[in-house]
C-alpha cells in the first residue's frame, strides 16, 4: 500500500516560512508528477504547485514568487518552501502524487494555519 507522509506543517505569522516536507512510503518507479494541492477553510481544494520526473514546475499564481517546490523523484521526495505566507495561506495541504499510468496518491494532510 503506497503512502505519502507529509511534515512540517504548524502555526506561523503572517510573512513568516514554513517548509513542507513528502516521503512515499515504499518504492514507486512511474512517477509522473509530484506537487502540492491545497483546501483551506470552505473552500475547494486546489493545486498550489507541482513538479513532473522531467522538472517542469508548475505554480498556482497565488503563490508565485512566494513558495517553491522541489523534488527528488528517485527517492520520492517533494518539498515545498513557503515564504511571506499570509492568512489566506491557511489550509490543509496535501501531498499528490501521479503515476505514469495515471494512478493518483494523497496523503492524509498536513495543517497550516497563517495568523495576522
Amino acid at each position: 500500500q503506497v503512502q505519502l507522509a507529509e511534515s512540517g506543517g504548524g502555526l506561523v505569522q503572517a510573512g513568516g516560512s514554513l517548509r513542507l516536507s513528502c516521503a512515499v512510503s515504499e518504492g514507486i518507479f512511474s512517477i509522473a508528477v509530484m506537487g502540492w494541492s491545497r483546501q483551506g477553510p470552505g473552500r475547494q481544494r486546489e493545486l498550489v504547485a507541482e513538479i513532473t520526473s522531467a522538472g517542469r514546475i508548475n505554480y498556482a499564481d497565488f503563490v508565485k514568487g512566494r513558495f517553491t517546490i522541489s523534488g527528488d523523484n528517485t527517492k520520492a521526495t517533494v518539498d515545498l518552501q513557503m515564504n511571506s505566507l499570509k492568512t489566506e495561506d491557511t489550509a490543509v495541504y496535501y501531498c499528490t502524487l501521479r503515476t505514469l499510468l495515471g494512478k493518483n496518491y494523497w496523503g492524509q494532510g498536513t495543517q497550516v494555519t497563517v495568523s495576522s
